[in-house]
């Protein structure tokens, strides 16, 4: 505080000491609540024994479950025309590089052995069964599904809206992916009757029995004439 005193024309000027309190700010009722809570909150932590985490939505003690991969299927991709066999080999050197090996069991180009005869020579080539398509048999998870899909090449999974839909056993054997241990009491010069395949419910002859790669040779009557075909035992039936 400044006290002056006017004695004439001279102006004095004494400076008083004066000592200050400040009081502390009265908080809100509202403020004494929220630190209340504050407290309380730190309290609980410090009993805990644990580190507040103010970036998740978990409460205290919940630990995410980590999804267990279920048991591998077949599924079906779709490619590029003529990228099955780069697809294929990108996906197993994705494989090799992720360690995905216990997620992804196999890749399948299917084909099959035909006979082309050019300029009169016989030529024996492979040719795929499934042109634009890849079986991919894998436990079906995030990753799993990441990898395949965004593979070069791949379009999309094989099911409604594209969603992954794994084949059934029925189609597995009716496409000759995985065949069952089947043991076939046929032999040649029996009649038998074809239950799946092109020739779904045509009856023919046994010629012979290749009981190593599991197949039979059968004399049909194609547009009236005599052919031989190879098929798998899953496929006939004895009459």
């Amino acid at each position: 505080m400044l006290e002056e005193t006017n004695n004439g024309n001279n102006v004095d000027v004494e400076i008083v000491d004066v000592d200050l309190e400040i009081s502390p700010t009265i908080n809100s009722e509202a403020d004494l609540e929220a630190d209340s809570e504050a407290n309380s909150g730190a309290e609980l932590y410090e009993e805990l024994d644990v580190e507040p985490d103010f970036g998740s939505d978990i409460e205290l003690g919940e630990k995410p479950e980590k999804k267990k991969p279920g048991d591998p299927k077949w599924y079906v991709i779709h490619t590029y025309s003529g990228y099955e066999n780069k697809v294929k080999a990108n996906i197993e050197k994705a494989i090799e590089n992720r360690g995905m090996s216990d997620l992804i069991d196999q890749v399948l180009v299917p084909t099959q052995e035909t006979v082309e005869i050019k300029n009169g020579v016989k030529k024996r080539v492979q040719r795929k069964i499934y042109p634009g398509y890849v079986l991919v048999k894998m436990s079906m998870t995030d990753e799993t599904w990441f990898v395949v899909r965004n593979t070069t090449g791949v379009t999309s999974f094989v099911g409604p809206e594209s969603k992954p839909i794994p084949l059934t056993d029925e189609e597995i054997i009716s496409m000759g992916i995985e065949m069952p241990d089947i043991e076939l009491d046929i032999h040649p010069d029996q009649l038998v009757k074809i239950i799946a395949g092109p020739f779904d419910g045509s009856v023919g002859n046994v010629k012979e029995v290749n009981a190593q790669k599991k197949t039979v040779t059968v004399s049909l009557s194609v547009f009236g004439r005599e052919t031989q075909v190879e098929l798998d035992y899953h496929i006939v039936q004895r009459m």
